[in-house]
């Protein structure tokens, strides 16, 4: 479950595309505009001035040419997208029952957000075996809600769904009664960044669907989050869940004991950006364990944050990549948090384990 920032920032501005050329300019290698000059010519006995254009240009490499093209066909073969309807709200059921028995973390029914812990949470052999199972839970309940989505399933059945699989395993679905939060999971769909309350409203063909799960096992929370297709999705936002889950992916690859936090930001905005997707600077990863949400502060844009992994500490990294704006609206409800300009948005989550030699990804089926 992502935690909002406390760190305000300038926003990453998203590149204008380029022009697109017509056909012998896509077939140069050379590219710049003409220049017009005018030189003296013999003629009859008179002189008189001839104008000619010339070229000046400059070579692309081979790279820049192989992206100029790419860009080009993908523009010149795009199809103009149907414009959908924005978000709504639909209707919003009571909090679901757990049983008893099943332990509680501490901030339930305080209906007050926790403060941030300051302390990195860094596990002895026992705790590590703790994490791992929590883990694994989440992964295995994330991975059944992947299988309910599809048209005209609501997002409250998804809710209802998981909620039982958590507490049929003797879990607590974390999110539930977390700083009032009143459902068991988030279901964050198309231009919704984070935090979507499970409603009323079905799920359409063409959606995309994050679904943030965190659970609550023998005193430690295993968290994690997927986007998911709903029925015949478009190319373009494929391309976007793709590229997101590459980001995850690749911030994960940097990770190991000593590490500085800051590769994690830098590899995330460097593969974001080849593709011309914001990356999301509003909510971070967090450290993860007995506790929900602790330092350290996961930065998912370029930074210079200060601060090296340790080996044995946990915690999570869940970048959101939008096709547009990065600036979001948090709806009158305190949670639901979307894009300013309707773009959609993907994000992916993993809790990890740093190694002497690298990550162990805990969330991973």
């Amino acid at each position: 479950m992502a935690l909002k920032s406390p760190i305000c920032r300038l926003s990453w501005v998203q590149p204008t595309p380029p022009r697109l050329r017509q056909p012998a300019e896509r077939c140069a290698f050379l590219v710049g505009q003409p220049l017009n000059i005018s030189f003296p010519v013999a003629s009859s006995g008179k002189e008189t001035f001839k104008r000619l254009s010339v070229i000046v240009s400059r070579k692309l490499s081979g790279l820049e040419e192989a992206v100029r093209i790419r860009r080009a066909r993908e523009l010149q073969n795009s199809v103009k997208l149907k414009k959908r309807p924005p978000l709504r709200r639909g209707k919003v059921s009571g909090k679901l029952p757990v049983p008893d028995h099943i332990p509680r973390p501490p901030f339930v029914d305080s209906g007050v957000l926790p403060e941030l812990s300051s302390e990195h949470q860094v596990h002895d052999e026992e705790g590590i075996t703790r994490m791992r199972a929590a883990c694994e839970l989440a992964a295995r309940v994330l991975d059944y809600a992947g299988t309910l989505v599809r048209p005209s399933v609501t997002t409250n059945e998804i809710d209802k769904a998981v909620h039982q699989m958590i507490i049929d395993a003797g879990a607590y679905p974390s999110p539930l009664g977390y700083g009032g939060y009143p459902k068991s999971v988030c279901t964050s769909v198309n231009e919704c960044m984070c935090h979507g309350i499970p409603d009323s409203r079905q799920l359409q063909n063409g959606d995309i669907i994050n679904i943030d799960v965190t659970v609550y096992l023998n005193g430690y929370h295993g968290d994690t989050s997927k986007t998911f297709l709903c029925g015949n999705v478009n190319e373009p936002t494929k391309r976007l869940v793709k590229v997101t889950e590459e980001c995850l992916e690749r911030a994960i690859s940097v990770c190991k004991h000593g590490a500085s936090f800051k590769k994690i930001g830098k590899r995330i905005s460097e593969h974001a950006e080849k593709y011309g997707y914001g990356v999301v600077e509003r909510f971070v990863g967090h450290g993860v364990g007995t506790v929900f949400h602790s330092e350290p502060l996961i930065l998912h844009y370029g930074n210079d944050k200060s601060g090296c992994m340790v080996e044995g500490e946990t915690f999570t990294i869940e970048p959101i990549l939008t096709m547009g704006s990065i600036e979001s609206i948090t709806w009158d409800d305190g949670w639901t948090t979307v894009t300013s300009d309707g773009g959609r948005a993907a994000q992916f989550e993993h809790t990890i384990l740093i190694t002497r030699t690298g990550a162990e990804v805990l969330t991973r089926c």
